[in-house]
């Protein structure tokens, strides 16, 4: 068969061309080249067609289609991109994930419903509330991190603007005072005494003119090389302290202003002005006339960096070229170098910068602009800190609550989930082993299912198709033969309820026999002993109840505490009080019974003479509180100890103690760690077991 095509058909075309005696059979011919290892490919079956591809041996590719009618169809594809081959190949693989899908789905439903419901609260619900309450919590701290580092860049920005202001006052006095020719002839005059000196100083007020006019200023000092001048704090020679040190040096290489913060030996500690100690302008004067060359310093008083500084939030320093600290909110930075911060990060380069970084071992930011004041040489640093931990500290705390509480809403939420499922599941576990019953044979089951919901529909459902097979059964099964071996079942099962119920009803009758006996020959003590045994031991029968009321433990105490009287007599003294708001409420069986057993038997049975058993039951603050004392043997601290030990463990030894484990472990299970018993010996002066239980009224467990 030709399959190229036709006259007139162009390439990549279909031409409609009818078989013998068959449909329609169309061909696609493209040139296509194929890499020489590709040989094949096979789909998976798909719902309607088939399709398998082939490559023959000249480098063709061939498309083979069978379609619903099985007709066989044969195209072929050449010119074919790969990114078609690609969408090819991912439509033969579309049956191979509908497979997994299926697959999934079985998956889930082979899980219980209530895995089923907890996983898709937590993958849908949980989950996804988590995630958005963590993301928020990180953008409401990265918001908090964004504003404290826009306003710490703003308060910056607005300190340096303000420092600019505060120092061009400086500047404008110091160039008044290079072209001072007052201050020219004192410094370079060279005076024969002291007295033409302190006149010249007397007659000189311009420093003292500007100092009192202007509140920025502290002190005005000038430093010259004219051994004839006498240091007045004002106007000082230059001695080799002086000429050694770095400002000093920085300044006559440079020949410039500089503003530098000036550390001192304190030599004037009696007068703060004379002190340097400050940030201060200095500038290099020249006298060529005299071949002189002047230091002129113009100090700064730290009050008004400090007022300046006062109101940031955050802390803020003026740190100057040589790395000391000029000004700072925290006065005692004073002085210090950017080094005493231990900040972790290198602050040397220029420009406005945000900073990550540590400050002594905490995370924090740091903020720094430069300032270079008017005509200066030398630059300001202003450098802002504030740890991470203290703006996130608001945030974190909102978003802990925020997380506590959805977390919270969660739990909750989820014990909703667990609670509803656990519903379901033994309502369905009831019907299905309903439907056991009758699948071993048992026809007589009745499903008591309530509800309105799809479960409670079943179970009417159920109890339809029950009465359905019964009403078969009682078609197929003859009545005599049916109504004869009913009779018989009834007659075996009312034999062996008789049979279970010999053994206690004879061993009452019997002790009811004795206890008449007893009366009808004046034995009354004996006749009341033996009425209360029984009475103690149908009460231990009947204490299959989860719950029961206190009277009903009292009359059990009471009972055998007589007919302990009854048998050691005069070595037995008890007293039994209890609060009759006490006597209705509901506590577990056996509670305080197997305490007053112990009391006895140890207390009485290992110690020589009288011993009396006190047990006290009063309600206080909406708490039953429960005591069970004796002044009997007692025990010693490391028995003590032991048994201690012995009942907060949950699992079983081959010890004594048995019946206190139980009932502490009981007292744990119902109300709480916290209930459980509390005891107390001496040995030699008696024992205390104490516990306190909540009202709990119709409690169940």
């Amino acid at each position: 068969m030709d399959d190229r095509p036709g006259p007139g058909e162009p390439p990549g075309r279909a031409a409609d061309r009818l078989g013998p005696g068959g449909p329609t059979r169309r061909a696609y011919h493209v040139p296509l080249t194929v890499k020489a290892g590709l040989r094949s490919f096979h789909s998976a079956s798909l719902s309607h067609e088939q399709a398998v591809f082939g490559i023959p041996a000249e480098g063709s590719l061939f498309f083979y289609i069978y379609g619903a009618h099985r007709f066989p169809v044969r195209a072929l594809f050449a010119g074919i991109s790969f990114s078609d081959i690609c969408v090819i190949i991912g439509t033969l693989n579309c049956q191979e994930r509908v497979s997994t899908i299926k697959s999934l789905i079985r998956a889930i439903n082979d899980m219980k419903l209530k895995n089923k419901l907890i996983l898709f609260y937590c993958l849908f619900v949980m989950l996804p509330v988590l995630v958005v309450g963590i993301s928020l919590t990180s953008y409401y701290r990265s918001e908090a991190l964004g504003r404290a580092i826009d306003q710490a860049t703003n308060n910056v920005a607005k300190i340096k603007s303000q420092l600019s202001s505060l120092l061009r006052v400086p500047t404008d006095i110091s160039n008044l005072l290079v072209f001072d020719q007052q201050l020219n002839e004192l410094v370079n005059t060279r005076y024969a005494n002291i007295l033409e000196l302190t006149k010249a100083y007397n007659n000189y007020k311009v420093f003292d003119k500007y100092i009192l006019q202007y509140r920025e200023i502290s002190n005005i000092r000038f430093f010259i090389d004219n051994p004839t001048l006498v240091n007045n704090m004002s106007i000082s020679p230059v001695d080799a302290d002086i000429k050694s040190s770095i400002w000093f040096n920085s300044v006559m290489k440079n020949k410039g202003i500089y503003w530098l913060y000036i550390p001192d030996k304190d030599v004037y500690s009696n007068s703060p002005a004379g002190s340097i100690n400050k940030l201060s302008l200095v500038r290099h004067v020249a006298y060529p006339e005299f071949r002189r060359t002047g230091i002129l310093m113009v100090q700064m008083k730290p009050e008004g960096l400090e007022q300046m500084l006062y109101q940031e939030p955050f802390e803020t320093l003026v740190v100057d070229e040589q790395g000391y600290i000029a000004a700072a909110k925290s006065q005692e930075q004073i002085g210090q170098t950017l080094d005493s911060l231990d900040i972790g990060a290198d602050l040397g380069t220029s420009g406005e910068k945000v900073i990550k970084t540590t400050v002594k071992g905490v995370d924090s930011y740091v903020i720094v602009n430069e300032l270079t004041p008017l005509y200066s040489i030398s630059k300001l640093k202003i450098v802002s800190v504030f740890a991470t931990e203290d703006i996130v500290k608001d945030a974190n705390r909102v978003s802990t609550l925020g997380l506590i509480i959805i977390l919270g809403v969660l739990v909750v939420a989820l014990a909703m989930v667990n609670a509803i499922s656990f519903l379901m599941t033994n309502r369905l576990l009831r019907l299905s082993r309903q439907l056991n019953q009758v699948a071993l044979g048992n026809f007589n089951v009745i499903s008591n299912i309530d509800g309105n919901d799809e479960i409670g529909q079943l179970s009417r459902q159920f109890n339809y198709m029950v009465g359905s097979i019964n009403q078969l059964i009682e078609r197929v099964i003859e009545s005599n033969e049916r109504n004869s071996k009913l009779e018989l079942a009834q007659k075996e099962i009312k034999f062996k309820m008789m049979a279970s119920q010999i053994n206690p009803h004879f061993l009452f009758n019997a002790l009811e026999s004795i206890r008449m006996n007893a009366h009808i020959k004046g034995e009354k003590e004996i006749a009341n002993t033996v009425r209360l045994l029984g009475k103690l031991m149908r009460k231990n029968l009947e204490v299959g109840r989860d719950m029961a009321p206190i009277k009903d433990e009292v009359e059990m105490i009471r009972s055998y505490l007589e007919i302990q009287k009854f048998r050691y007599e005069d070595r037995l003294d008890y007293d039994l009080s209890v609060d009759p708001e006490c006597m209705d409420i509901v506590m577990p069986p056996l509670i305080i019974q197997p305490l007053v057993e112990n009391s006895v038997v140890h207390g009485l049975e290992n110690k020589e003479g009288a011993v009396r058993v006190d047990v006290h039951i009063v309600l206080k603050d909406e708490n039953i509180e429960v005591m069970v004392r004796d002044d009997g043997a007692g025990m010693s601290e490391d028995r003590l100890a032991e048994i201690r030990e012995v009942i907060s463990k949950a699992e079983d030894e081959p010890r004594s103690r048995i019946g206190l484990r139980n009932v502490h472990q009981r007292l744990v299970l119902y109300y709480g760690e916290n209930r459980g018993l509390h005891i107390e010996s001496r040995e030699g002066e008696g024992t205390c077991i104490t516990f306190s239980i909540t009202e709990t009224g119709d409690h169940t467990n």
